[in-house]
């Protein structure tokens, strides 16, 4: 992670913007608080003592690095071999972590004492929460009344560690308005507070703040690949996308090598066709959302249409701009799965091999069946977090 910008035809350019994607579109009151992260948070990022700091707590606290685990048998299963990059066992129970602490120490370094949040499975609030007693700052947390009602256990987490869990009550009471309220709030408290944004959404450097924070997830798969290959590039590496944070860490690295499939899985809900889906780049057309140009899905006159999903991570209208560019560069092949296709995967996974995913992860698991993938290639799954929180959504289907 360079302070200097990566001339890669994938990452952001100097002016926030992945193609056609990115940018900061925001009322002229975020401005300041925006301008004042561009302006730093490369500098911050490239300082020794924020490095040291940063891998020091990755390592000790968050549990980094993660392993890259064969799973054999689902492998058997689908006549391939499958690596699964265990994001399930960081601190916190998924990849969310990466991100926040590398956001809180920013925050600390730009003189902010108050951290705001958006959530929607809860893992991001969680994360947030975490570092904010781990830190000692104070925490507000938005999510969504649906999500707080879906998540009750995540919910409890942040209030035990410290954080004040408000809830979004407009529009569908998830994701989307969760971030509609901590945007509102940070406008409100430009100057004491730091918004730390749990995806590759929102303004720039948003983005690429939190893409190259995530971007430890696959500098690990190359170096773990290696050891157990001999080769540090796979043939397809696999993500689910909601607003892509962990896909764009699972991602990062692979960019600019072409010969590795980028394969990203979103929620289809209850299928494409059904009115019941969050599959954005299937559904969606270019807009503005949360303060950048990207895909996502809206009715004729551009009111953002309510999304659906299983996964409480990944009912998202929309997408992160990286993502939205690697779909219209067609460099990353993406795949809608429903629901119940989820649901199988993270069934087959625990019997297979005795993991039980979030279900986030399992719609990046459900899209091995039509990779059609040869026995000779080689598969990373970004397993994202662990299933823990949907033990209420899997006891209907057991």
């Amino acid at each position: 992670m360079t302070a200097l910008q990566n001339q890669s035809a994938y990452q952001v350019n100097e002016r926030g913007y992945y193609g056609q994607f990115g940018g900061a579109y925001i009322p002229e009151m975020l401005y300041p608080n925006v301008e004042e992260l561009r302006d730093n948070y490369l500098k911050i990022i490239a300082q020794p003592d924020f490095q040291e700091e940063f891998q020091g707590l990755l390592r000790d606290y968050v549990g980094r690095p993660t392993p890259l685990y064969l799973a054999q048998r689902l492998s058997d299963k689908y006549n391939t071999t499958i690596y699964l990059k265990r994001e399930d066992l960081c601190h916190t129970g998924a990849h969310k972590i990466n991100n926040t602490i590398g956001q809180i120490l920013l925050a600390k370094r730009l003189g902010k004492q108050k951290i705001v949040a958006e959530t929607g499975a809860g893992q991001h609030g969680v994360a947030t929460a975490t570092v904010c007693a781990l830190m000692g700052m104070e925490c507000i947390v938005y999510m969504g009344e649906i999500d707080i009602q879906r998540q009750a256990p995540n919910v409890a987490r942040m209030k035990m560690l410290g954080a004040e869990v408000r809830p979004a009550s407009s529009g569908s009471k998830t994701l989307k308005d969760a971030t509609n309220e901590a945007m509102r709030h940070w406008i409100n408290n430009p100057t004491d507070t730091h918004y730390i944004i749990g995806s590759v959404v929102g303004p720039h450097p948003y983005p690429d703040m939190v893409a190259r924070f995530q971007s430890v997830i696959s500098e690990e798969i190359k170096k773990q690949l290696l050891e157990k290959t001999g080769s540090e590039l796979p043939d397809y590496v696999i993500a689910c996308v909601g607003g892509g944070s962990n896909a764009a860490g699972a991602f990062y690295h692979f960019l600019d090598d072409e010969s590795v499939k980028l394969v990203a899985a979103e929620a289809g809900g209850h299928g494409i066709t059904s009115g019941l889906s969050a599959a954005t780049t299937f559904l969606g057309k270019i807009g503005v959302l949360h303060g950048s140009k990207s895909i996502l899905m809206q009715t004729e006159d551009g009111q953002v249409v309510e999304p659906h999903s299983i996964s409480a991570g990944l009912d998202y209208p929309g997408i992160g701009p990286m993502h939205a560019h690697l779909h219209d560069s067609e460099r990353a092949l993406f795949y809608a799965i429903t629901d119940d296709e989820s649901i199988a995967s993270a069934m087959e996974l625990s019997n297979l091999e005795g993991i039980i995913p979030a279900l986030e992860s399992a719609h990046a698991l459900a899209v091995l069946p039509y990779l059609k993938a040869t026995p000779n290639e080689t598969i990373v799954i970004n397993l994202s977090g662990r299933g823990d929180k949907d033990l209420a959504t899997y006891m209907k289907y057991l």
